[in-house]
Protein backbone atom coordinates (compact mmCIF):
# COMPACT_ATOMS: atom_id res chain seq x y z
CA UNK A 1 0.00 0.00 0.00
CA UNK A 2 0.85 3.66 -0.96
CA UNK A 3 0.82 6.30 1.44
CA UNK A 4 0.89 10.36 0.64
CA UNK A 5 -0.14 13.57 1.68
CA UNK A 6 -1.49 16.19 0.27
CA UNK A 7 -1.00 19.46 1.98
CA UNK A 8 -3.41 21.77 0.34
CA UNK A 9 -5.71 21.44 -2.72
CA UNK A 10 -3.30 22.24 -5.33
CA UNK A 11 -1.36 18.94 -4.06
CA UNK A 12 -4.63 17.21 -4.48
CA UNK A 13 -5.47 18.17 -7.77
CA UNK A 14 -1.69 17.92 -8.98
CA UNK A 15 -1.84 13.79 -7.42
CA UNK A 16 -5.08 13.44 -9.55
CA UNK A 17 -3.47 14.93 -12.62
CA UNK A 18 -0.51 12.60 -12.10
CA UNK A 19 -2.66 9.57 -12.16
CA UNK A 20 -4.98 10.77 -15.44
CA UNK A 21 -1.88 11.08 -17.69
CA UNK A 22 -1.15 7.70 -17.10
CA UNK A 23 -4.61 5.84 -16.71
CA UNK A 24 -5.04 2.93 -18.67
CA UNK A 25 -8.59 2.53 -20.62
CA UNK A 26 -10.11 0.23 -18.39
CA UNK A 27 -9.02 1.52 -15.14
CA UNK A 28 -11.64 1.33 -11.91
CA UNK A 29 -10.29 3.83 -9.30
CA UNK A 30 -12.60 3.23 -5.36
CA UNK A 31 -12.22 6.42 -3.42
CA UNK A 32 -13.22 6.08 -0.05
CA UNK A 33 -13.76 8.91 2.67
CA UNK A 34 -15.54 10.85 4.95
CA UNK A 35 -17.35 14.35 3.57
CA UNK A 36 -14.80 16.90 2.79
CA UNK A 37 -11.73 14.29 2.42
CA UNK A 38 -11.06 15.93 -1.19
CA UNK A 39 -12.72 12.93 -3.28
CA UNK A 40 -14.21 14.77 -5.56
CA UNK A 41 -10.89 17.06 -5.59
CA UNK A 42 -9.00 14.05 -6.24
CA UNK A 43 -11.31 13.08 -9.76
CA UNK A 44 -11.24 17.05 -10.62
CA UNK A 45 -6.93 16.53 -11.11
CA UNK A 46 -7.65 13.11 -12.84
CA UNK A 47 -10.27 14.52 -15.48
CA UNK A 48 -7.50 17.21 -15.65
CA UNK A 49 -4.82 14.15 -16.28
CA UNK A 50 -6.90 12.97 -19.01
CA UNK A 51 -6.97 16.09 -21.14
CA UNK A 52 -10.97 16.87 -19.96
CA UNK A 53 -11.61 20.99 -19.40
CA UNK A 54 -15.31 20.34 -18.39
CA UNK A 55 -16.58 21.29 -14.87
CA UNK A 56 -16.06 17.93 -12.45
CA UNK A 57 -18.86 17.81 -9.95
CA UNK A 58 -19.70 15.55 -7.67
CA UNK A 59 -22.46 13.60 -9.41
CA UNK A 60 -24.46 13.06 -5.76
CA UNK A 61 -27.73 13.81 -7.09
CA UNK A 62 -27.20 12.23 -10.49
CA UNK A 63 -25.30 9.06 -9.64
CA UNK A 64 -22.70 9.24 -12.36
CA UNK A 65 -21.25 11.43 -14.98
CA UNK A 66 -19.91 10.94 -17.70
CA UNK A 67 -17.10 13.18 -19.60
CA UNK A 68 -15.87 12.63 -23.05
CA UNK A 69 -13.27 14.74 -25.21
CA UNK A 70 -10.05 13.60 -23.40
CA UNK A 71 -7.69 11.28 -24.03
CA UNK A 72 -9.93 8.62 -22.19
CA UNK A 73 -13.68 8.94 -21.19
CA UNK A 74 -14.37 9.67 -17.53
CA UNK A 75 -17.59 7.95 -15.59
CA UNK A 76 -17.55 9.63 -12.29
CA UNK A 77 -19.84 7.78 -10.01
CA UNK A 78 -20.97 8.45 -6.47
CA UNK A 79 -22.96 6.19 -4.08
CA UNK A 80 -23.55 8.49 -1.30
CA UNK A 81 -27.55 8.37 -1.68
CA UNK A 82 -27.12 4.75 -1.92
CA UNK A 83 -27.10 3.31 1.47
CA UNK A 84 -28.61 -0.30 1.43
CA UNK A 85 -27.42 -3.53 -0.91
CA UNK A 86 -30.82 -3.27 -2.59
CA UNK A 87 -30.77 0.31 -3.49
CA UNK A 88 -27.10 -0.14 -4.94
CA UNK A 89 -28.01 -3.80 -6.67
CA UNK A 90 -31.29 -1.48 -8.11
CA UNK A 91 -29.35 1.73 -9.56
CA UNK A 92 -27.78 0.28 -12.64
CA UNK A 93 -24.56 0.72 -11.98
CA UNK A 94 -22.91 -2.86 -12.74
CA UNK A 95 -21.75 -2.47 -16.36
CA UNK A 96 -20.01 0.60 -14.81
CA UNK A 97 -17.78 -1.54 -12.45
CA UNK A 98 -17.48 -4.79 -14.34
CA UNK A 99 -16.24 -3.49 -17.81
CA UNK A 100 -15.26 -0.13 -17.47
CA UNK A 101 -14.85 1.60 -20.84
CA UNK A 102 -12.31 4.69 -20.29
CA UNK A 103 -11.69 5.14 -16.43
CA UNK A 104 -14.41 4.89 -13.81
CA UNK A 105 -13.89 6.71 -10.59
CA UNK A 106 -16.31 5.70 -7.85
CA UNK A 107 -16.64 7.79 -4.81
CA UNK A 108 -18.08 5.87 -1.43
CA UNK A 109 -16.31 2.53 -3.07
CA UNK A 110 -17.07 0.99 0.02
CA UNK A 111 -20.84 0.61 -0.17
CA UNK A 112 -20.43 -1.30 -3.26
CA UNK A 113 -18.23 -3.61 -1.55
CA UNK A 114 -18.99 -4.20 1.60
CA UNK A 115 -22.82 -5.25 -0.23
CA UNK A 116 -21.00 -7.88 -2.01
CA UNK A 117 -21.90 -6.39 -5.14
CA UNK A 118 -19.35 -7.50 -8.05
CA UNK A 119 -16.41 -5.48 -9.88
CA UNK A 120 -14.83 -6.65 -12.80
CA UNK A 121 -11.19 -8.11 -13.43
CA UNK A 122 -9.57 -5.21 -14.71
CA UNK A 123 -7.23 -2.53 -13.24
CA UNK A 124 -8.20 -1.26 -9.62
CA UNK A 125 -6.90 1.14 -7.57
CA UNK A 126 -8.58 1.72 -3.80
CA UNK A 127 -7.99 4.66 -2.28
CA UNK A 128 -8.51 5.75 1.14
CA UNK A 129 -8.58 9.70 2.24
CA UNK A 130 -7.79 10.82 5.35
CA UNK A 131 -8.54 14.75 6.62
CA UNK A 132 -5.19 15.08 8.97
CA UNK A 133 -5.44 19.15 8.82
CA UNK A 134 -7.47 21.64 7.69
CA UNK A 135 -5.78 22.02 4.29
CA UNK A 136 -4.06 17.88 4.57
CA UNK A 137 -4.80 14.94 3.65
CA UNK A 138 -3.33 11.43 3.71
CA UNK A 139 -4.06 9.43 0.65
CA UNK A 140 -3.41 6.08 0.85
CA UNK A 141 -4.05 3.57 -2.46
CA UNK A 142 -3.60 0.11 -3.43
CA UNK A 143 -3.85 -1.37 -6.92
CA UNK A 144 -5.42 -4.80 -7.56
CA UNK A 145 -5.40 -6.55 -10.65
CA UNK A 146 -2.95 -6.28 -13.56
CA UNK A 147 -0.55 -4.01 -12.75
CA UNK A 148 -0.53 -0.56 -14.99
CA UNK A 149 1.88 1.15 -13.53
CA UNK A 150 4.20 2.82 -11.31
CA UNK A 151 3.15 5.27 -8.53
Amino acid sequence: MVTCIARSPEEMLALGRRWGERAPAGWLVGLSGDLGSGKTLLVQGLARGLGLRERILSPTFVLAAEYTGGRLPLVHLDLHRLEDPVALARAGLEDYLLSPQGVVVVEWFERWVDAGLPVGEGPLRRVWLEVISESGRRIRYEDFGPRIFEP
